[in-house]
C-alpha cells in the first residue's frame, strides 16, 4: 500500500514523499483510515514502528479540511525531548501547509510558549507539568480543542503523571477525537482508556513484549566493579562504533561520561537534572556524530530518535521488562538493525531473568575474550583501593557529615515525577 491509498490531503502526501516514505508501516496502514473516520484510537504497537506519523496524518488533514485559526489539537508527551521530536515531525509532514505548531515544555521560559497559546496554533505538542503551569492563566483556555493525544501513555503513568492528567482532562473541553498511542498496553493504561475514549479501535501489533525484529541481544556477565572497564574495552576494540548508553541514575551517568571523556572517548549525556539548551545540544552532537556515546536515563531516554544508532548498552540491567523493551528500541528503529549490549552483575541476575521471561526465550551471554574481570585490577573505574580509602579516615568522616543533609540520588522512572503543584504556584515544570 502507498501513503497515496490512504487518502490523506495532497500536501500531506507530497511530505511524505519528501521523506522518501517508499510504504506505510503496519501501525500506520491501520490506524490511519481508522483516525480519519474519525474513531478514537487506543493503539500499542513496538518502539519505532512509526507511530507519531500514524497519529500526525490524520490529524492534520483534519485541520486542514477544517481551518478555525484556534489551538485545535493537543499532543501531550511524557518528556521534553520527546515533545521536541514530535515537533520536528510535525514541521517535516506539514512542510507543504501553512499549518503552525509549538512545543510546550519546561527547561525554557514561558513567554514564547504564552505566545503559541494567545495567538492559537493549530497544535501544541506539551509536558503535563508545563501546561498546567499555563492552564493557571486565561490566556490558555484550549477552548476550540478538538483532537487530544497521549503519545507514550504508559511512560506518562510510570513517571506518576496520572494525576496531572486528570487535572488536564478536566480543564480542556471533550474532544471530538482521542488517541492514545503506546509502546506497551499495562492494565492501568486501559483503565484510564476506558474513562475517556468512546468505543475505540483498537490495535495492537506487539502481542507481547520484545523488541523490534531487528535487534540482536546479548549479554556480558561481570562484576558490578569492571561494568565501566568493561564498556571502555568494549568501544576501544571497536565491538561499539557508537552508542546510546543506559544508566539508573544521574550521578552515574555523569561519572561515566566523564570516565569515557578520561578515557579518550567522547561522550555527553543527558538525564533530568540538565537544562534544555544542555540536553538539546548533547543529543545534538551525537547526532552529528560529535560524541561517539551519549549517556542516559531513562526518563530523558523517550524522544531521543537517532538514525541508524548501531548500539544500546544497559550498563544497569531494568527492574521493570517494559524499561528494557523501550530501551533496546532506540535501536533497530524503522526496520532497521542494531545490538544491544547488557552489562549483568551477578546481584542484577534476577532482574535479568524477570526480563527473559517477558521475551519468552534466553538472551546469549558473551564473555569478551582477553578481559581482566577480576575487580581489584579495575584502574578505569576511578575508585580508589582499599589501602588508599584506609589512610584518611578523617576525610570520609567528613564526606558523611556533609552528605547527610544532601537530598537521595534518584533517577530512571522514579525521578520524573512531577511535584504535586496547584494551579497558581510557579513554573518550571517538566
Amino acid at each position: 500500500m502507498a501513503f497515496a491509498a490512504l487518502k490523506l490531503h495532497p500536501t500531506l502526501v507530497r511530505g511524505v514523499e519528501d521523506l522518501n516514505f517508499v510504504r506505510p508501516t503496519p501501525i500506520q496502514s491501520e490506524a490511519i483510515p481508522l483516525a480519519l473516520e474519525g474513531r478514537d484510537l487506543l493503539a500499542s504497537a513496538v518502539t519505532g514502528s512509526g507511530k507519531t506519523a500514524a497519529f500526525l496524518l490524520p490529524i492534520l488533514h483534519h485541520l486542514l479540511e477544517r481551518s478555525r485559526g484556534t489551538t485545535r489539537a493537543l499532543v501531550m508527551a511524557p518528556t521534553r525531548e520527546l515533545a521536541l521530536q514530535i515537533l520536528d515531525n510535525f514541521k517535516q509532514l506539514a512542510r507543504h501547509t501553512r499549518l503552525r505548531a509549538a512545543a510546550v515544555h519546561g527547561g525554557v521560559g514561558m513567554r514564547p510558549q504564552e505566545t503559541a497559546f494567545r495567538k492559537g496554533v493549530d497544535l501544541i505538542i506539551a509536558t503535563p507539568g508545563r501546561l498546567l503551569d499555563h492552564f493557571q492563566y486565561d490566556y490558555a483556555t484550549l477552548s476550540g480543542l478538538e483532537y487530544l493525544v497521549l503519545d507514550e501513555a504508559d511512560r506518562m503513568l510510570d513517571m506518576g503523571f496520572l494525576p496531572d492528567i486528570r487535572r488536564i482532562l478536566g480543564h480542556i473541553p471533550k474532544p471530538r477525537q482521542t488517541f492514545f498511542f503506546s509502546a506497551t498496553m499495562p492494565p492501568s493504561i486501559e483503565a484510564l482508556t476506558r474513562e475517556i475514549l468512546r468505543a475505540p479501535a483498537k490495535i495492537a501489533l506487539q502481542r507481547r513484549a520484545a523488541p523490534a525484529e531487528g535487534v540482536a541481544q546479548t549479554v556480558y556477565p561481570v562484576p558490578e566493579g569492571r561494568k565501566r572497564a568493561l564498556l571502555v574495552e568494549l568501544l576501544k576494540r571497536g565491538d561499539i562504533e557508537e552508542a546510546l548508553v543506559f544508566t539508573r541514575t544521574k550521578h552515574r551517568a555523569d561519572q561515566l561520561a566523564k570516565l569515557l571523556n578520561r578515557n579518550g572517548i567522547s561522550a555527553e549525556r543527558i538525564h533530568g537534572n540538565r537544562s534544555q539548551p544542555q540536553r538539546g545540544k548533547a543529543l545534538a552532537g551525537f547526532k552529528d556524530g560529535k560524541y561517539q556515546v551519549l549517556v542516559a536515563t531513562d526518563v530523558a531516554a523517550r524522544g531521543i530518535d537517532v538514525e541508524a544508532l548501531g548500539h544500546v548498552v544497559n550498563f544497569n540491567v531494568p527492574t521493570v521488562p517494559d524499561d528494557y523493551i523501550h530501551r533496546v528500541g532506540r535501536t533497530a528503529r524503522a526496520d532497521a538493525t542494531g545490538e544491544a549490549f547488557t552489562l549483568v552483575a551477578p546481584e542484577e541476575e534476577a532482574n535479568l531473568e524477570r526480563i527473559e521471561r517477558a521475551l519468552g526465550s534466553k538472551l546469549p551471554r558473551v564473555r569478551l575474550e582477553g578481559f581482566d574481570y577480576e575487580v581489584d585490577s579495575d584502574p578505569p573505574n576511578g575508585r580508589r583501593t582499599e589501602a588508599s580509602r584506609a589512610k584518611k579516615p578523617e576525610n570520609r568522616g567528613r564526606g558523611a557529615a556533609n552528605g547527610a543533609g544532601r537530598s537521595r540520588d534518584k533517577d530512571g522512572a522514579g525521578s520524573a515525577r512531577p511535584r504535586r503543584r496547584r494551579f497558581g504556584r510557579g513554573p518550571g515544570r517538566r
